[in-house]
């Protein structure tokens, strides 16, 4: 015998797939600003370049901060850690 399930479940259930998609979406395209930026300094590209790459990484991860994503303090560890990498 199957369980009834209130429609309120149901409804939770669905915004949370929305959520996670929603956040994947946000940490992926953050872990790739941040890889575009790595490969970069990698490769010694010009420092136009690295400063513009920069910007979009920190944007990046200030924006997955303020919606909840990642906390606060990863995010300023992460900016450090990509400063430090440009800076070297």
């Amino acid at each position: 015998m199957a369980k009834k399930v209130s429609r309120s479940v149901v409804k939770r259930a669905e915004e949370a797939l929305e959520r996670r998609a929603r956040n994947r979406a946000y940490k992926t395209q953050m872990k790739t600003a941040v890889k575009k930026l790595l490969e970069a300094v990698k490769t010694k590209e010009s420092g136009e370049d690295i400063d513009k790459l920069l910007k979009a990484a920190i944007s990046s991860i200030d924006r997955a901060a303020s919606k909840g994503i990642i906390h606060k303090n990863q995010a300023a560890r992460r900016k450090s850690r990509l400063m430090k990498a440009t800076r070297a």
